[in-house]
């Protein structure tokens, strides 16, 4: 087991390393991605570029670029190029207002998923399935940014049932603080329900052909307590698995679109406006976040499947 860990944290460390060094140079070798030449604004002079080339070290070579701003970012001392503001204070800010956004998304649709997956399963074949699967279709096809100006158009511009944007601090107002994220919260869930309830529905009848569960069945268990007991514990299994790994990747850049469309400011929002400026330590500071992130959640699911399961020590 120590040895299935230890190959796992090095792999992790592999990737966030392989991500950094993409993310860089990409940033770095695009065409009219020299941070320089957009910094100094509008018609500037040569002399201009090289004394900003100078002062900021872009002068150098790209592997010294490559260390210094990534000594900068891990040690919080990265600045932007064009706000000339800490980039880690930028992100601890955003941080809360992503979380909330993403926890508040994951938990709707969790417990959507599981409503539609357990109602679809329990009505396999009729109307009420083929309704549910329409609806699940169109809900996993509909683009986040659309979905979210629709919503905040009609919901929170016209109707003013709902606020039309922004956010409001917890420690502010918190229920101005749930207002504010009812719509926001719920395009981003939408985008996931469908998905839920089609793969729980997919286990739900798969584990309901199981023997254990016929055998309950046998015995004289009520429908209700073998559902519960028996069917949906173990058809949840992969759904939990999958909902950690989703709030992970939302949280990491996946609600950038409806961060954006809702002016909630956070972290995924920071990430967009850094990359329409091809502001590289922010881009590569939130890209580290995200990957880590998303490494870290991966990496333990990993490792608890291997605590249950021996076999998977040995092909990991």
């Amino acid at each position: 087991m120590s040895g299935f860990v230890v190959r796992r944290l090095a792999q992790m460390v592999i990737v966030l390393f392989a991500v950094s060094v993409l993310t860089f140079l990409i940033f770095n070798v695009i065409p009219n991605g020299d941070p320089a030449v957009r910094m100094a604004g509008k018609s500037p002079t040569e002399s201009q570029v090289e004394a900003i080339r100078e002062e900021w070290g872009f002068d150098r070579s790209l592997p010294v670029q490559y260390v210094e701003t990534m000594r900068n970012v891990l040690g919080g001392e990265a600045i932007s190029y064009f706000t000339q503001l800490n980039v880690r204070d930028q992100i601890v800010e955003g941080i809360p207002r992503t979380f909330a956004l993403a926890a508040g998304a994951a938990i709707l649709w969790m417990l959507g998923g599981i409503a539609l997956g357990l109602l679809a399963a329990s009505r396999a074949g009729s109307k009420v399935d083929r309704a549910i699967t329409v609806v699940a279709l169109s809900g996993i096809s509909l683009p986040a940014f659309w979905l979210g100006a629709l919503l905040n158009y009609y919901l929170g511009f016209k109707l003013g049932l709902f606020p039309n944007g922004g956010y409001v601090p917890f420690t502010e107002d918190p229920l101005d603080w749930a207002y504010h994220l009812i719509l926001p919260c719920t395009t981003l869930a939408i985008l996931f329900v469908g998905f839920y309830s089609r793969v729980l529905r997919a286990n739900l009848l798969e584990t309901m052909g199981e023997d254990y569960v016929r055998t309950a069945r046998a015995k004289g268990l009520p429908q209700r307590q073998v559902m519960r007991g028996h069917v949906l514990r173990n058809s949840m299994i992969p759904i939990v698995t999958l909902w950690g790994l989703d709030f992970g990747a939302v949280v990491a850049g996946g609600a950038i679109l409806v961060e954006t469309v809702f002016d909630i400011g956070g972290v995924g929002q920071y990430a967009a406006d850094s990359v329409g400026q091809l502001d590289v330590p922010p881009v590569l500071a939130v890209t580290l976040f995200g990957a880590f992130f998303i490494v870290v959640l991966s990496t333990v699911v990993d490792i608890l499947y291997a605590a249950l399961d021996p076999r998977i020590r040995v092909t990991g």
